[in-house]
């Protein structure tokens, strides 16, 4: 079977077996905004990557706004089921950009990346001479920024190669697949959702050609912080976990 979910962020209690029922050879996706087990050496990150690893199913993942791109590319590239994999651990897997996959007879497109929109106060440099002074100053204004390299990446969108190698992959399999898996969504459910609060970027924009020129069943996005059916095709997660194939004969 395969699960789907939303943003983790780092807690991943919602997959304990109190809630979660997956075993051997069943695998659970989650929306991006991974984080925890890809972030750095703390002991936290060390404790969950143990904790999943252990597991009997296999955690799949496509990337948001909050990973550490550094870490998260100094991983070797592979492939597996057809498209470029992370292999973190061997229960652990990151579905990279513009890749194909098919899954247990189920053909995924996968995309993932989003704008921050906690970044009102802007990047800091950690490199700048006055950055503890701009850091203090933020802080007391309780003001919404990053630092580079630390809390932000710039890959956090898409470069221009990873989404000419989503439609060259797409193109392959003539834009047809079951199920499409990102991070945000394309503008149309993006302006949905958001009643307009949000701007459209070069991903939304990517996302809504990918909309219009594909024929899909479903598409699966995080981000928003919130579970809700957007349509009869789209399903926006955070905390809830459904199973795909339940999901798909309803």
């Amino acid at each position: 079977m395969i699960y789907i979910t939303g943003d983790t962020h780092a807690d991943f209690t919602r997959f304990g077996r109190s809630y979660l029922t997956a075993a051997a050879g069943d695998y659970v996706i989650v929306c991006g905004d991974f984080g925890g087990v890809v972030w750095d050496a703390s002991k936290q990150s060390r404790y969950w990557l143990k904790w999943l690893s252990d597991k009997p199913f296999t955690t799949l993942f496509v990337d948001g706004n909050h990973e550490n791109y550094d870490l998260l590319n100094s991983y070797p590239v592979t492939e597996w089921n057809g498209g470029k994999v992370h292999f973190i651990t061997d229960h652990i897997i990151h579905l990279m950009r513009g890749q194909v996959f098919d899954i247990d007879d189920i053909r995924f497109f996968t995309m993932g990346g989003a704008s921050s929109h906690d970044i009102d106060a802007g990047i800091l440099e950690p490199d700048d001479p006055d950055f503890r002074q701009k850091r203090k100053r933020l802080d007391r204004q309780t003001a919404l920024y990053r630092v580079n390299h630390v809390s932000w990446w710039r890959e956090e969108l898409p470069s221009d190669e990873e989404m000419v190698e989503g439609l060259r992959n797409l193109n392959r399999c003539g834009y047809k697949v079951d199920v499409i898996l990102t991070h945000c969504a394309p503008n149309e459910i993006h302006d949905i959702y958001s009643r307009g609060g949000y701007r459209h970027d070069l991903l939304t924009d990517y996302l809504e050609m990918i909309k219009n020129k594909c024929d899909f069943k479903y598409w699966f996005f995080g981000h928003y912080h919130a579970n809700e059916a957007i349509g009869r095709k789209f399903v926006l997660l955070y905390d809830k976990i459904l199973c795909l194939q339940e999901y798909m004969e309803m």
